[in-house]
């Protein structure tokens, strides 16, 4: 009984050893999250949102100092006049960048919209177009607006977008092209209708990006057809009329994270432990084989020298080089350790083969996001299984009585004079 209370005491102890590396991960990684979040966002801006063009009616002029008629008519609210046609094409470019213990999601976007407006009155009117722009940290390059004709159109930008005028007769119709190229973060979001004008009529939208890996922020409209060509996802969204105030969203994908990870495969470090101590033991007794608590101690050490070198290696190396080089450093602490007071074969093979399978798979099952749970379990499983059948005609009366039997003492070594 005596033996179980150090072992447990000595578990417990490894497992408040792994709680502070564990809480000191989460601190290096959150510390910095934020701050290296908008380093990112300041080099290469925010998640970008694109909102749709719209046409006004040119205000009327005002004379200065008459006074208004008693007769005129109050003012009218603005109006506005949504875009007849959209035909737009979207490429993004992804590219992961690292800072700390995180990767962001970074792309560049190359946009090229064709947008038809027509002058629903029945008489001729001036009409200002107006593209919006963000303004928060994005930079737009080779920005340009052109007519049908290929003819570039001097746009004024202010306000917080891009404007120009044109006369237009009754009912015509005129088509521009805005081009730009821009980059962001995160997400990439069209808002194909204004909430003041939420019909979306003749819309067309072409969107490609350099990775199969593409999802779909919640509340968005999914694409009318998508494929994946050579490593690249393209999707269209076509609609002929449609009443949305929903807008059209990609999500990129989020490379996985060494600080989180790390983070959690050092908080389950635990459980990890108590199988191969409960393996061990078990194998152990079966084997006629004495482990002293101190043993189970240095094993301990040894196991939580895995997750202290994961921990600070993937500051400096890619996840995958940095897990299996602690693998290795552990398993190679518990084998040249153990055979000195259990044997090559048991160490190598019993000790050996239960700490990969319960320290580095079970370690390795935290890269199998949303089959972490399901993984352990199933290991779980088979652990009682084969320990079962290997112990099952075993005789534990004499096996532990085995173990209680204080060990024959070395002879005095003879000293020669």
């Amino acid at each position: 009984m005596r033996r179980l209370v150090a072992i447990g005491f000595i578990w417990m102890g490894c497992a408040l050893a792994w709680m502070v590396l564990a809480s000191t991960i989460v601190f290096r990684s959150g510390e910095t999250s934020s701050d290296l979040l908008e380093e990112v966002k300041l080099l290469w801006g925010p998640p970008m949102v694109q909102h749709p063009p719209i046409a006004q009616p040119e205000p009327e002029p005002v004379v200065a100092g008459v006074p208004a008629s008693p007769s005129a008519k109050p003012p009218q609210p603005e109006v506005i006049i949504p875009v007849d046609g959209s035909d737009i094409d979207v490429a993004l470019v992804l590219e992961q960048r690292k800072k700390g213990l995180l990767w962001f999601a970074t792309y560049t976007v190359d946009f090229e919209g064709r947008y038809t407006f027509v002058n629903p009155a029945n008489g001729p009117r001036t009409l200002i177009m107006r593209f919006p722009l963000a303004a928060d940290g994005i930079v737009y390059d080779a920005f340009k607006v052109v007519d049908h004709h290929g003819k570039a159109i001097d746009a004024v930008v202010e306000d917080g977008g891009a404007k120009w005028t044109k006369h237009f007769a009754a009912g015509e119709r005129a088509e521009y092209t805005v081009v730009y190229k821009s980059r962001g973060t995160s997400n990439w979001t069209y808002a194909p209708a204004e909430a003041r004008a939420p019909r979306i009529k003749d819309f067309a939208l072409r969107l490609s990006i350099n990775t199969p890996e593409v999802d779909f922020p919640a509340g968005t409209i999914s694409p009318t057809e998508h494929h994946v060509e050579g490593g690249t996802w393209q999707g269209e969204w076509k609609f002929d009329s449609l009443i949305a105030h929903a807008p059209i969203g990609i999500d990129l994908p989020k490379k996985l994270n060494p600080g989180p990870l790390a983070s959690k495969i050092t908080m389950f470090a635990p459980v990890s432990l108590l199988f191969f101590f409960f393996v061990v033991a078990v194998l152990a007794a079966a084997r006629s084989k004495t482990l002293h608590p101190m043993h189970y101690f240095f094993i301990g050490c040894a196991f939580f020298a895995f997750h202290l070198l994961f921990a600070y290696l993937v500051d400096h190396l890619p996840i995958a080089p940095s897990f299996a080089l602690s693998a290795v450093v552990s398993v190679l602490l518990v084998v040249s350790y153990a055979r000195l007071f259990v044997g090559w074969r048991f160490a190598l093979v019993e000790m050996g083969i239960s700490q990969f399978l319960y320290l580095v798979l079970f370690s390795f099952s935290f890269f199998w996001t949303g089959f972490t749970g399901l993984a352990v379990t199933i290991g779980a499983i088979l652990t009682l299984f084969l320990i079962m059948q290997i112990t099952g005609r075993l005789d534990w009366s004499r096996a532990t009585r085995i173990l209680r039997e204080p060990q024959p003492a070395d002879p005095p070594a003879t000293v020669r004079t």
